[in-house]
């Protein structure tokens, strides 16, 4: 398998973590989304989209989108088990890492987007306005959780699922490139933000393998 990465942006840190939670061996591409080889007619063919990661498998094929690449991955490699055994474990992770997706992580990209690091690039008409309210919404939603990790170890119980994955790269995009710390007040989310990051899947993608 080969994935195609860029080392800087969240979503493909989350299919890094999972494929080390799996134990897998693959090879890892980058693309230098700065220079624009994302948009190349190349890499196009491997996704119409633009976007990453890909995870090009051994019969050529591809799949894009962090998730998708990561529900194939635990069908194909069930074990060690990261999107749930039973019924309920499947509808309840897939519940608790929904609620990630569509109330934090869209948040973030607001501020994001409107922050300094993009405002460097120029290549979108900023709105401070909007970076206000995202902000206010992000750090809302940190107090919230904080209250959630005082009644769970883990995102969806009490174990290490996808949904952690998801929080983990969430927290640390947000904190080391949007500007969005978690207070340090909230030591419930610190406490399981350091339970995380001690995961050898976690930690080792600050320098992934090549």
């Amino acid at each position: 398998m080969k994935l195609y990465d860029y080392s800087a942006a969240p979503n493909p840190r989350k299919v890094r973590i999972f494929l080390a939670e799996k134990g897998l061996d693959y090879d890892l591409v980058q693309v230098d989304m700065a220079k624009g080889e994302h948009k190349s007619p190349e890499f196009l063919k491997k996704n119409p989209s633009g976007k990453v990661p890909v995870l090009e498998l051994d019969d050529g094929r591809f799949l894009s989108e962090s998730i998708a690449i990561c529900r194939y991955l635990e069908a194909v490699y069930p074990e060690p088990n990261l999107f749930g055994k039973d019924a309920y474990e499947l509808g309840h992770i897939e519940m608790r890492n929904r609620v990630m997706e569509t109330e934090l992580w869209p948040q973030i990209g607001v501020s994001w987007v409107n922050g300094p690091i993009v405002a460097k690039m120029g290549i979108y008409k900023q709105i401070p306005e909007a970076k206000e309210v995202s902000d206010v919404n992000v750090n809302n939603y940190y107090e919230r959780l904080d209250k959630e990790f005082a009644h769970s170890e883990y995102v969806a119980g009490v174990r290490f699922t996808i949904a952690d994955i998801t929080l983990i790269t969430a927290i640390d995009f947000a904190r080391t490139s949007v500007g969005l710390k978690p207070d340090e007040s909230l030591t419930n989310l610190w406490r399981w933000h350091a339970l995380v990051s001690s995961r050898d899947s976690v930690d080792e993608i600050t320098a992934p393998k090549k």
